[in-house]
């Protein structure tokens, strides 16, 4: 049975976030490779693009801890950035696909520039399970430029007329989550950016909103463990990957508690489904909506509710964890404040006994986690202010 495996921003006002982690980048090409590129609003510019790979190769077993099968490793990237410049399109380039769950490449504006020294003062990257200047605390909204989970390795360009501002002095932290369970092998992952000259561009900021509901599943009927407890099962979680990822695990069963029963999940047959309803806050122009879940995840769909009407931004029937991507919105799509945005996700734990990557591990009940044998339901929205 094949292993199941986002252009990923933001999420509403909740904190803590879903994290991944990275290598130790060093620039290897300042991109020589220079064309015109269209912005969308009459006018072109010339695009650069810039290559970043690993100065050494990184063995992600060796800062695994607690037993745990994920490592969660950032690094820093200076692209050196002398006048202000917007990113238009990304590829992230897996040494290892295998063992990469996700990556993610988040902008350090220049007044966050020395944190990120400091992190990185050993010269070899830092573990982050958390966010990337501040790998022991929540999420902190760090902006998103680009990211990349299993499916096809492309180049993910900005929506036409839009792209993400990189102010001069700005650096990069590469954030890559390694996943044990497919092997340790030595990686040498790559990321390549391509910008364009900030004057001129007359390109729209592109945002991204996160929106995710808590899985809460159960062990299967007739599965038993020390770890189907749910107690047992948050307190191995927070061993494996930080107590503030049981934080954010109660943070979100909170304010998804009108949606969701975290004590009794939906169950229907061996189908466990969560559910959270989020409020929009401003006006957006809707893009793309991309659906995460992790192995065990069977559907997703995120949907707009507005003026008494649920329209599909994503519906994704038969979920394929190594085949995730963006799906684009209805052409002139708006949210305005007042609406909601609805994210559902379905899972089928008996994949956890059946999966050849789960089904070594102890049965345990699966909540929201950062690590690939835990669980997460995110709706990442993609949009500009109109």
């Amino acid at each position: 049975m094949n292993r199941r495996r986002i252009h990923i921003g933001r999420i509403p006002a909740v904190g803590p976030m879903l994290v991944a982690a990275g290598l130790v980048l060093a620039a290897c090409s300042s991109g020589g490779n220079a064309s015109p590129a269209t912005t969308g609003a009459g006018s072109s510019v010339t695009s650069t693009t810039a290559t970043f790979g690993l100065e050494a190769a990184f063995t992600p077993g060796s800062a695994a801890v607690n037993g745990s099968t994920d490592v969660y490793h950032c690094s820093l990237i200076d692209p050196h950035i002398t006048t202000d410049r917007v990113l238009v399109a990304s590829q992230f380039l897996p040494g290892v696909a295998a063992e990469v769950h996700h990556a993610i490449y988040f902008l350090i504006p220049p007044d966050q520039a020395a944190r990120a020294r400091e992190l990185n003062a050993a010269g070899g990257g830092w573990g982050c399970f958390g966010a990337p200047l501040n790998p022991t605390g929540s999420f902190d909204n760090t902006v998103w430029l680009g990211g990349w989970a299993p499916g096809p390795t492309v180049v993910h360009r900005m929506p036409t007329g839009t792209g993400i501002s990189m102010p001069a002095g700005s650096l990069v932290v590469m954030q890559i989550h390694y996943n044990l369970l497919a092997g340790d092998r030595p990686d040498n992952s790559r990321v390549q950016l391509v910008s364009v000259p900030a004057a001129g561009s007359h390109l729209k900021e592109l945002q991204t909103t996160k929106y995710v509901a808590p899985p809460d599943l159960p062990c299967p009927s007739g599965v038993t463990g020390p770890l189907c407890d749910r107690a047992a099962s948050v307190a191995d979680l927070s061993a494996r990957t930080g107590q503030q990822a049981e934080s954010f695990l109660g943070t979100i069963e909170k304010v998804c508690a009108p949606y969701h029963d975290a004590a009794n999940p939906l169950v229907q047959g061996d189908l466990v489904t969560t559910t959270c309803t989020w409020n929009v806050g401003q006006t957006m122009h809707l893009l793309f909506a991309a659906p995460h879940m992790h192995l065990l995840g069977a559907s997703e769909r995120i949907t707009l509710l507005s003026g008494g009407n649920e329209t599909s931004l994503a519906d994704v029937a038969h979920y394929n964890f190594d085949n995730q991507h963006a799906q684009v919105v209805p052409s002139g799509l708006t949210a305005h404040a007042g609406d909601r945005i609805r994210v559902t996700c379905t899972y089928d734990p008996t994949l956890r006994q059946k999966l050849p990557q789960l089904r070594s591990l102890p049965a345990r009940f699966v909540t929201w986690g950062d690590g690939s044998s835990d669980e997460m339901c995110l709706g990442t929205v993609g949009w500009t202010a109109t």
